[in-house]
């Protein structure tokens, strides 16, 4: 059994939001600031001769791009990624111009070369930051080889060693390189979790809409009671009125039938309002129960579902009908069977601390590589085996799954049953109290 037995499609993943200009414009006017303090420092505070005019000529055309942009948007206007990646590669190159003016790879400022990529990893698509990686190697690059020289106190001007030099470009790159990628992994990683918690949400919100449709039939069972009584008692009326005149009288047939009928649709509604008189959708349901009602669904998919209850010494543990429960167990339960070879087996047992329940089958099991990850979002390996399965595995189904039995206090746990059996096992435990009382929260 492998994490694929879903119920989202692919298309849930949202793509990443677009950048705000008033974000990129923060950061550009921090470093229009950033590089007038630097030159004023190093030219008035150091007595170091800069070419002023060249490099506020440049600090000039950064602040005026600036100016422009905020006149001609709205502070909450949003860039598409390429209008976002082509103002933050202008950073990079006025950046560049900067260096090439004040030593190249000799200024200590050279590293400055990462932010904008830093920036590109955490907010726009791969491809462009990519590009703008490209883009800082390559400005880098022939700043190694062209540059005026770095301003300096003293008649010669600082000459360091080449091998020196060849170590800062490599620095510079290497640091380009893996602060990006990192940057990227935990930034994708925290739009994968949030997308799969949201996913999550969605479903529980779901489930408990569906079983609040218990209440709403229970309501207008008791509002619909008694107009049709009332047409039950007109029609009796009538009918008898009708047999007094002419027994033969046709409406008397017809009066019959609204009479059955109204009859009818007080049964029905006497059913609905005994199914949710237990208090939906809360009822308190026995363990058994609930297994019973999560497996039923599965039966008819070609693999046998063995129910096995190991009663302990206490009385069996009754619970609230939870959605969160039923959700989660049954995820679970629709994976075992869509990778099962022929069985699945569903274990249950308790004592006066604790509620367990097991879950395994004869399928290929869980790959090693992916069982320490198991539970993982958009963690996934093939296509379930199964007709029913025509979607991609996500990964999202066991997460959702996982998540939603820890909120009401379960500990879930997933492993292989031992050579030469083959299948997987997935063990949910919960203490007898939070099982029983199904208080949901932080586990």
């Amino acid at each position: 059994m492998l994490v694929m037995g879903d119920t989202l499609h692919s298309d849930f993943r949202h793509p990443r939001p677009d950048v705000r200009l008033h974000t990129i414009l923060r950061l550009r006017w921090l470093a229009v600031l950033g590089q007038l303090t630097a030159i004023f420092v190093v030219a008035q505070g150091f007595d170091f001769e800069v070419p002023i005019l060249a490099c506020l000529t440049v600090i000039g055309l950064s602040a005026g791009l600036n100016l422009a942009l905020q006149i001609a948007f709205a502070p909450t206007h949003r860039l598409d990624p390429v209008f976002a990646a082509a103002l933050l590669a202008m950073n990079i190159i006025e950046l560049a111009a900067l260096l090439l003016l004040t030593g190249g790879l000799q200024n200590p400022f050279s590293f400055l070369f990462l932010a904008p990529v830093l920036i590109s990893a955490t907010a726009l698509p791969t491809r462009y930051t990519i590009a703008l990686g490209l883009l800082a190697a390559t400005c880098a690059t022939i700043l190694g080889f062209f540059h005026m020289p770095l301003p300096w106190n003293g008649d010669e001007p600082l000459v360091l060693p080449p091998t020196y030099m060849i170590g800062v470009w490599l620095s510079i790159i290497m640091v380009l390189v893996v602060t990006s990628l990192y940057a990227f992994q935990v930034t994708e990683e925290a739009r994968k979790l949030s997308d799969a918690l949201a996913a999550a949400e969605l479903i529980l919100t779901r489930e408990q809409h569906l079983t609040q449709i218990d209440g709403l039939a229970a309501a207008a069972a008791h509002e619909l009671g008694t107009p049709l009584s009332t047409i039950v008692l007109i029609s009796n009326e009538l009918q008898k009125a009708a047999q007094s005149r002419s027994p033969d009288d046709p409406l008397i047939g017809d009066l019959t039938a609204i009479r059955e009928q109204a009859m009818r649709c007080r049964d029905i509604l006497a059913k609905i309002t005994q199914l949710s008189s237990g208090g939906a959708p809360f009822d308190r349901m026995p363990l058994t129960s609930l297994i019973e009602e999560v497996v039923a669904p599965h039966r008819e998919f070609g693999v046998a579902i063995h129910i096995r209850i190991a009663a302990g010494n206490p009385p069996e543990p009754v619970g609230l009908r939870n959605p969160a429960v039923l959700y989660g167990i049954g995820n679970i339960v629709e994976n075992a069977v869509d990778f099962a070879g022929e069985t699945v087996a569903v274990q249950a047992g308790w004592n006066s601390e604790r509620v367990d329940i097991v879950i395994s089958d004869d399928g290929p099991g869980i790959p090693p590589d992916l069982l320490k990850r198991i539970g993982e979002p958009y963690l996934s390996r093939r296509v379930g085996r199964d007709s029913r399965s025509d979607h991609r595995g996500l990964g999202l189904g066991v997460f959702i799954a996982r998540t939603l039995l820890e909120r009401t206090g379960a500990k879930v746990s997933f492993a292989n049953r031992p050579f030469p059996n083959h299948g997987a096992v997935v063990t949910i435990s919960w203490p007898r109290g939070r099982f029983e009382t199904g208080i949901s929260g932080p586990t």
